[in-house]
């Protein structure tokens, strides 16, 4: 829980963001004109449920059509309110801008608990609230675009697109107004891990940035850096399996909201998954130490810490003893303004949410393009691009047999090289792309601007100084 002094969520947003607007040049009246929220919708209906009318109240809030459609995600949980959401929307401005996506800033929330319900219930509810914000244009595949977030996932995006589809009959891009879906329904191959995927590419963005692990006080590869992880849903499930899989990361500890795991010879990051998933809880796992009180590993000693499940987890109450020289936000918000602050005096490097976790709404707006083209990614090169790998190939063959002993081709070079990008590859070389690309920009401003000395502060920069050009490419 977080100190009783700290700056809420939205005012942690509005924080960090006259941080960076205060090294910039802007008109006062567009400087306003970015800050705000143009529109907030709040939704109350009733739906019929165990022989009785339940009252709902969802939001879908706008923050900035300086480009259309707005795009952001719909999370169910208690949790949700205006203020959290109308700051969700604005991160959602700034990380669209930072990596190039051509959406506006949008959020959207139901305030409900899904676990009290069973799965034809939520069908209900999901149609219903659907229903309230389709016939508004607030979900619309020129509008208004929501995918998943806390809370929601495939399941609920196909609700949403079927409802869409009911009401508007004749429109060909139906299946356009949500992205997130599974594939079977229009989604794209990578969407799923797309988030976690995000983190693992951005921290290789930073580990090739030599000044930026200077100031870090990091040295070598990632291989065996100690990696602790707060959340074990999609993202840091995602994020925690790549980066032991494929990058040699150890991961010390994950934290869950029932405690955390603990042991510095690393955890298998699948096998917690699967206990999790059919046990419900981590406790009982064995052969590793059980923490009751979860919160107090984001204080381990760790090289990499990676909160993944909610807001305002790293506060005034804990900050001063956090010992991670790197900070990863695979969630949003998780580190408070009040915080921030702290762990930048201390030399903490943090690579920020809008930048870290933005491999969601890379991959959303690659199934939106898929959704408008009606054709999946690879289909007409794929074939042509191995033809003309097999001529190489074929010579390389020739060559060979020429040769003989003096010379021979890799045992597995002719399989990997035939093998033409698919739907997965190609999303997975764009989201590295784009996450190198929004990387570099932000290092640029941190590291040659003497008045940026953090990688969020430079993200905001390099976000808001785009949407301010857009505002004044429209005349205002």
């Amino acid at each position: 829980m977080s100190p009783a002094n700290e700056p809420s969520f939205r005012e942690s947003v509005d924080i960090m963001f006259n941080r960076a607007v205060a090294l910039m040049d802007l008109p006062p009246g567009l400087e306003e004109k970015i800050r705000v929220c143009n529109a907030t919708y709040t939704v109350r209906f009733g739906v019929r449920l165990r022989g009785k009318i339940h009252t709902f109240t969802g939001y879908r809030s706008v923050h900035s059509e300086h480009m259309e459609p707005v795009k952001g995600g719909i999370r169910y949980s208690l949790g949700v309110n205006q203020d959290e959401v109308e700051a969700l929307a604005a991160l959602m401005t700034y990380k669209c801008s930072l990596v190039e996506a051509p959406f506006g800033g949008s959020k959207g929330g139901l305030c409900i608990d899904p676990r009290e319900y069973d799965d034809h219930e939520m069908e209900l509810i999901t149609r219903r609230f659907a229903y309230e914000l389709i016939k508004r244009d607030l979900i619309n595949p020129a509008q208004n675009v929501p995918a998943p977030d806390m809370g929601t996932g495939e399941r609920e995006m196909a609700w949403i697109a079927d409802q869409y589809k009911r009401m508007n009959t004749t429109e060909l891009n139906g299946v356009a107004c949500v992205t997130g879906k599974p594939i079977n329904a229009g989604g794209i191959q990578g969407r799923t891990e797309a988030t976690g995927r995000g983190v693992q590419y951005a921290l290789h963005a930073f580990f090739n940035d030599e000044e930026g692990m200077k100031k870090a006080g990091m040295t070598g590869t990632m291989k065996g850096k100690r990696v602790v992880v707060q959340g074990l849903g999609n993202v840091g499930y995602h994020a925690a399996k790549f980066l032991q899989e494929e990058d040699g990361c150890k991961i010390t500890a994950i934290i869950e909201r029932d405690g955390a795991l603990h042991n510095e010879d690393g955890l298998d990051v699948e096998a917690v998954h699967q206990w999790i998933a059919k046990h419900g809880t981590i406790t009982g796992y064995p052969d590793t130490h059980c923490e009751e009180d979860g919160a107090k590993l984001l204080e381990a000693e760790c090289d990499i810490l990676i909160p993944a499940a909610l807001e305002g987890v790293i506060n005034l109450s804990n900050a001063a003893n956090v010992k991670a020289p790197l900070i990863i936000e695979a969630a949003n918000g998780p580190v408070t303004a009040g915080a921030d602050e702290i762990l930048r005096k201390k030399g903490c490097v943090i690579i920020p949410d809008m930048y870290a976790n933005a491999g969601g709404v890379t991959v959303s707006y690659f199934e939106w393009v898929k959704n408008l083209s009606h054709i999946r990614f690879g289909r007409m090169q794929r074939r042509q691009e191995e033809a003309r790998h097999q001529l190489v190939v074929d010579e390389l063959e020739r060559l060979d047999r020429y040769m003989g002993d003096a010379w021979s081709m890799t045992p597995d070079f002719k399989e990997k090289y035939l093998r033409g990008a698919g739907e997965l590859e190609l999303v997975r070389s764009g989201l590295d792309d784009t996450m190198q690309t929004a990387y570099q920009s932000m290092a640029r401003v941190w590291h040659d601007r003497d008045d940026v000395d953090d990688l969020r502060t430079a993200a905001y920069l390099v976000s808001i100084e785009k949407v301010a050009a857009s505002y004044r490419a429209k005349g205002l």
